[in-house]
């Protein structure tokens, strides 16, 4: 990418001593690793719509789709003092141009999801969403958010980053030539990458594309943009990418030789079997792509999603 991809965050994930104890939750993954491909824009909740650090802790209370947010000891409600800061919030973050949203997980005012809600009878169910992220959210539908604990999963890891990476090809597009040609060429790029995640938003995105002379250039940008978002938020799996993976294998058909052959098909067979990590056939795909010129596949972000140096692949 030529300018970094900005990314909204839990400020206390950076390091700021911002969290209602006066600590902060510093994520080294986060600032060190990723850090060096986006640039952030941090957000702290409660800091932002006027408490102090340090603060009385508080927790969320009563029905999980709009609950109350109380302090625990005082027995303060800080629900429309939260709501009415989080509304104006999130309509001044749509000027961030943000890529996707990393939040503390846990947090009454951040958890993405699971966050402990209490009932009449003191009882936590794990079944609510933090005040600041449900208003996150429901303002950016299709934007990639996740949690910091989350992120320490590999498959969601890879997942998140894809799409933050993808996303912001896809504004490059936007802010551009918004013209039905530039879609084409976008789509036939990430074609495989697309079919790694779910084999129904290829097959509805290529029937989309075929009509895209018969819609008008804002709807047609529209329509793609939300399956591209939703298709790229299922997981990719073994079993799929061994599917794409024998999919490029077909490109080679009448190239290699019967050893280089029998190799191949083996390491997709002991990746499908998690014998190793998809690293490996990626690369062995990527040697062949070189050797032959293969023009096609030399053009697939499925080959190179993201920085190579975040070894993403490594571990999936």
């Amino acid at each position: 990418m030529e300018t970094k991809i900005r990314l909204g965050i839990s400020a206390c994930l950076l390091g700021k001593a911002v969290r209602y104890d006066g600590g902060h939750k510093l994520d080294r993954f986060l600032t060190e690793t990723l850090g060096q491909y986006v640039e952030y824009v941090p957000v702290c909740p409660e800091v932002e719509c006027g408490m102090p650090v340090p603060r009385e802790s508080m927790r969320l209370e009563g029905n999980p789709e709009s609950p109350r947010l109380i302090t625990t000891r005082t027995r303060i409600d800080k629900t429309e003092q939260m709501a009415s800061w989080a509304g104006r919030r999130v309509v001044e973050l749509e000027r961030e141009n943000l890529m996707g949203f990393i939040f503390k997980s846990d947090s009454p005012s951040s958890g993405m999801e699971r966050v402990k809600v209490y009932n009449e009878k003191n009882m936590a169910s794990r079944t609510g969403a933090g005040m600041f992220a449900r208003a996150f959210m429901n303002r950016f539908p299709l934007l990639p958010v996740e949690e910091e604990g989350r992120l320490h999963d590999p498959v969601l890891r890879e997942n998140f980053i894809e799409r933050i990476f993808v996303l912001a090809r896809w504004r490059e597009i936007l802010s551009g030539n918004r013209s039905r040609a530039s879609l084409i060429a976008f789509h036939t790029k990430h074609k495989l990458l697309i079919l790694s995640h779910s084999t129904r938003h290829y097959q509805e995105m290529g029937r989309l594309v075929a009509r895209a002379k018969q819609i008008s250039p804002q709807r047609l940008m529209e329509e793609y943009e939300q399956q591209l978002m939703e298709g790229l938020k299922l997981k990719a799996t073994p079993k799929k990418n061994s599917n794409v993976l024998m999919h490029m294998a077909g490109y080679f058909k009448d190239r290699l030789t019967s050893d280089e052959k029998a190799e191949l098909l083996d390491i997709i067979d002991r990746y499908r079997s998690g014998q190793m990590p998809l690293i490996v056939p990626i690369t062995l795909v990527n040697h062949y792509v070189r050797k032959y010129d293969e023009p096609y596949l030399k053009d697939q972000y499925y080959l190179k999603p993201h920085p190579i140096e975040l070894q993403l692949r490594n571990h999936v």
